[in-house]
């Protein structure tokens, strides 16, 4: 192996390479995907089987962000895998909204194509480096989870969520145990020297990704309900929600946790934390604040199904503002009151659905989203020295 498709070598440091943003459009298409079916399927096992579906994405764009972590993706070999990777993630995304119909073995085959032949090939390209044992672990569990991936692509109903999810919980839960595998042993986090400051960049392009879809849902839901003053006053509401998301992750957290992680005598704790886990929770929370973006855009003064509006509307923010203060928890090591506070009146809201119109509702979701901007704001320019408002 050449010494320079070590990232630590290859001069690239932190930077992302224009083929991991290539590579990050296909995500754009599955996020997509996932909010549309969704948006199909409000119901209890709409819900389960999206979230499982969404866990399965997240995990394949995920080990590639560790994978051109740890390996320079401007090193032709891996640009090769990286294209690969791409093509069977468009099949992938292509197949979510069947994937519990007749759509399942091509899901899950391109799935496990995916996990499996990136994890082989970047397994030999590794060779005689000391990430070569990480990889090699990390394929032992790919093998095992491929199985009931496989499995329940052959079954039907009830069998198959089981299947799944028993192959997510195999996946999800690996890198706790550090991929303890026979005869290779585990994996420490100190094994896992990451670049921080590329972990932390990848991430949020990702939530960037998931912004974006919201504002393309929402424009495009505008044009089919010929801009009405209704529809209109309700994508004026679902933009400003999408600036608070955007605003709250943004303005001071985001550049302060890269700089944590960068700087972290373990930085593979906290990508796994942090990054890896605590991430999905705001990309989820964003997907599904989409979802009731466009039900309120449709329906802005009547409800369709008030009450999994409301869930939307108000479950959206609440599931990433929740997921933020885990990540200032992971990172910093406080949660902050104003987060714990607004997911308290997110919740409270959602009972409302049966008195105030759907419109009022989302506009005020939106209104709880910038207080806790406003705040942080406001405490970032008193100069507060209380750790619990801190970043």
């Amino acid at each position: 192996m050449t010494a320079e498709i070590l990232r630590s070598r290859s001069g690239l440091g932190g930077r992302v390479a224009p083929i991991e943003l290539f590579f990050d459009l296909v995500y754009v298409f599955a996020v997509t995907q996932l909010s549309h079916l969704l948006l199909d399927h409000l119901s209890p096992a709409g819900v389960a089987q999206t979230a499982l579906l969404m866990l399965a994405v997240w995990w394949a764009w995920m080990y590639t962000t560790w994978t051109t972590n740890y390996l320079s993706p401007e090193h032709p070999a891996l640009r090769l895998t990286l294209a690969g990777v791409m093509l069977a993630g468009l099949v992938m995304a292509a197949a979510l909204p069947s994937a519990f119909d007749g759509g399942a073995l091509l899901f899950a085959g391109a799935y496990v194509a995916i996990q499996l032949g990136r994890t082989i090939v970047v397994t030999l390209l590794a060779r005689g480096e000391a990430v070569q044992l990480v990889f090699a672990r990390v394929l032992v569990w790919m093998v095992v989870s491929a199985v009931p991936w496989i499995a329940g692509a052959f079954v039907e109903g009830a069998a198959r969520g089981v299947l799944w999810t028993l192959a997510v919980l195999i996946e999800y839960t690996a890198p706790w145990h550090g991929y303890l595998t026979p005869r290779l042993g585990r994996s420490a986090t100190s094994d896992w020297t990451i670049d921080g400051g590329h972990m932390a960049e990848r991430c949020q392009l990702f939530v960037i990704i998931a912004l974006g879809e919201s504002v393309l849902v929402t424009g495009a839901t505008l044009q089919e309900h010929h801009f009405g003053a209704g529809a209109m006053a309700a994508f004026v509401v679902a933009f400003l929600g999408s600036v608070a998301l955007w605003w709250v992750y943004f303005d001071r957290t985001a550049e302060a946790a890269a700089q944590a992680i960068a700087a972290s005598d373990d930085p593979g704790r906290l990508g796994r934390s942090a990054y890896t886990f605590i991430h999905l929770p705001m990309v989820a929370g964003i997907i599904v604040a989409a979802v009731g973006d466009e039900l309120v855009i449709a329906h802005p003064g009547a409800y369709g199904d008030r009450w999994w509006t409301a869930v939307m509307v108000c479950g959206g923010p609440a599931l990433f503002l929740a997921g933020h203060a885990l990540f200032k928890r992971a990172v910093f090591g406080y949660v902050p009151i104003n987060r714990v506070l607004a997911v308290a009146v997110l919740v409270a809201l959602i009972p409302l659905a049966k008195a105030v119109p759907p419109l009022a509702l989302a506009a005020a979701a939106m209104l709880v989203v910038w207080a806790v901007a406003i705040w942080d704001a406001v405490l970032v320019r008193r100069g507060s020295r209380n750790p619990e408002l801190a970043p």
